[in-house]
């Protein structure tokens, strides 16, 4: 009986200790409509440590923003109304924790359709999740991109 305790308390302790070390792993889009000037201005947010994990740069490196903006170029495509839109890159910048990087696409008369490719860290981390909250002409949408489901659209 006293081995049976012991066992239980051991498996216990091992199981609890499992739920402390999860790592949670996600990006944040927020894509803005600006009417005046007809552009969607996007604000991708991600953890600073997974970024320069995924590039196998190190984030003190004078190259890192750099790189940070060629990979987002890479792992995020917009399509408006069916047309593929170029991005173009604003800025960026590490904070602590979390990097920023901006970005727009101009020329949007209206949108009818949005259709994003978002693979942003999905390669590396298999429990990535990216978010994209849509704000266009005062209606909000949300996206979800993990693998297996790196495209999504919404219709306004």
């Amino acid at each position: 009986m006293k081995k049976l305790i012991v066992l239980t308390g051991i498996f216990s302790v091992l199981i609890m200790m499992s739920f402390g070390v999860a790592d949670f792993f996600s990006s944040m889009t927020k894509i803005d409509y600006n009417d005046g000037s007809k552009t969607l201005k996007f604000t991708t947010k991600m953890n600073t440590t997974h970024i320069s994990d995924a590039l196998k740069i190190n984030r003190s490196t004078a190259g890192f923003e750099a790189e940070v903006k060629k990979y987002v170029n890479n792992n995020f495509d917009v399509f408006v109304n069916g047309s593929n839109k170029t991005l173009t890159f604003t800025g960026s910048q590490v904070s602590g924790e979390t990097v920023w990087v901006y970005f727009e696409t101009s020329n949007i008369d209206a949108i009818s359709n949005l259709k994003i490719k978002n693979t942003i860290l999905l390669s590396a981390f298999p429990k990535q999740i990216n978010l994209v909250n849509v704000a266009y002409k005062g209606d909000q949408k949300t996206m979800n991109f993990q693998r297996g489901k790196e495209v999504n659209e919404v219709s306004f």
